[in-house]
């Protein structure tokens, strides 16, 4: 069949429309991810262990299936079911916090599945938050805009904060900080919302932290905001600087374990350093071709822990070196760059706010789990995307791809 040059011109819009550089990007970190799973737990001690990749694979099937939904599904309708969406997310975890132990700490039992509500969480407040921010008139950086915004992810996110989920809390954080800088917050005034977070991390060190508010106070005199202001800021700082204590005590001893690991993981290595030591160890011996599929050491003889999961990127850097982790980080270049064109190209304010946001997840759990395997961030269990063994994860993950192809798809729409 001769097809005309109309025709042709018809199916390569249909595929353009389709975004392909972003769908490839995401199947082909897909198929690496079950690639790496298969070679983390090929001999495993446990046959069912040994199984991770396929269900994974089956997994896949239903995050692609997902992906349709997403690409289907009306921008609209999600526009307009926005804050229902939120408001269930919100009873899910309720009733986790409620009843967790008897229906599985985080997850939710379906039969032989799993769904863990935290994961579809960061949709909820995905879509929450475009549709308050696509549809606000007045300035963003104002106490009631920023109130409601706290408002809306919140309660969310100390729920998850609760099971406990410290990882997935940190996401909310750094896509409503995305979101605000998209919707024109400027960059001072967002460093004024981080400073007391920051002080909160920098009081360990009284002297640092005297510093820091040094630094706070400066900009603050630089800039002059209202005096209304200014003494919140500064409020906010020292109050949050003379808790760190108080909060340090209240915190997990395996959360305490975890920060001070992080700052030195040589101070228990047979113990709570023994992750980081390992991973970097893994990784350093890959070198930069790598050691070959199914060759690694670290990983065959079991030494790297929570490998087809938390540090999965550990094993791609001894079995594939560093051309294989930079392809990995290639893939999600190409993914993150086709995320953001979609967000500037969509004329539809909600359409823009998720493109960006979408984008924001990827991009901060990437940044996060790849610090956590080098040793530059604190271990807090969050999946590297599309990778990580984990059928709410991956379903997550290509919805938010369909989402931005459905966006794409729809540019012109206002």
């Amino acid at each position: 069949m001769v097809h005309t040059g109309p025709e042709l011109r018809t199916y390569w819009k249909t595929i353009r429309e389709f975004d392909p550089l972003l769908i490839c990007s995401a199947l082909a970190l897909t198929g690496a991810g079950i690639l790496l799973i298969y070679a983390a737990q090929h001999n495993a001690p446990d046959a069912a262990d040994r199984l991770y990749w396929s269900r994974q694979t089956m997994w896949a099937g239903v995050a692609l299936l997902g992906f349709l939904i997403a690409v289907w599904i009306p921008l609209r309708f999600h526009e307009v079911f926005a804050y229902v969406y939120l408001a269930a997310i919100a009873l899910a975890l309720l009733v986790l916090d409620f009843f967790g132990s008897a229906i599985g700490g985080r997850w939710i039992h379906l039969g032989p599945a799993y769904l863990q509500p935290s994961e579809l969480a960061k949709i909820a407040v995905l879509f929450a938050l475009s549709r308050y921010l696509a549809y606000l008139k007045r300035p963003l950086f104002g106490f009631r805009p920023l109130l409601t915004v706290a408002a809306l992810v919140g309660p969310v996110a100390l729920l998850v904060l609760k099971q406990p989920d410290l990882g997935t809390a940190l996401v909310f954080f750094a896509l409503t900080l995305a979101l605000l800088f998209w919707g024109g917050v400027p960059p001072i005034a967002l460093f004024f919302l981080l400073s007391p977070i920051i002080s909160l991390i920098l009081a360990f060190n009284w002297i640092v932290w005297v510093i820091f508010a040094a630094i706070v106070i400066g900009a603050l005199v630089r800039v002059r905001p209202r005096l209304v202001v200014s003494v919140i800021i500064v409020l906010a700082n020292v109050a949050f600087g003379v808790i760190t204590p108080i909060l340090w005590n209240r915190l997990l001893p395996y959360q305490q374990n975890r920060i001070l690991i992080f700052l030195n993981p040589g101070a228990d290595p047979r113990g709570a350093g023994y992750q980081i030591i390992q991973s970097k160890v893994a990784i350093g011996s890959g070198g930069f071709w790598g050691k070959g599929f199914l060759e690694g050491t670290q990983t065959g003889l079991h030494f790297l822990p929570a490998k087809h999961t938390d540090f999965v990127f550990s094993v791609c850097g001894e079995e594939f070196g560093f051309i294989g982790s930079m392809l990995i980080l290639a893939l999600f270049a190409v993914f993150l760059m086709r995320a953001i064109n979609a967000g500037f190209l969509s004329r539809n304010r909600f359409g823009r706010f998720l493109a960006v946001g979408a984008a924001s997840i990827v991009a901060f759990q990437l940044l996060v789990n790849v610090g956590m395997t080098v040793g530059l961030m604190p271990v807090t269990g969050i999946p590297l995307p599309f990778i990580s063994y984990g059928g709410s994860s991956l379903v997550l993950f290509w919805f938010l791809t369909g989402l931005i192809v459905n966006i794409r798809r729809n540019w012109q729409e206002y």
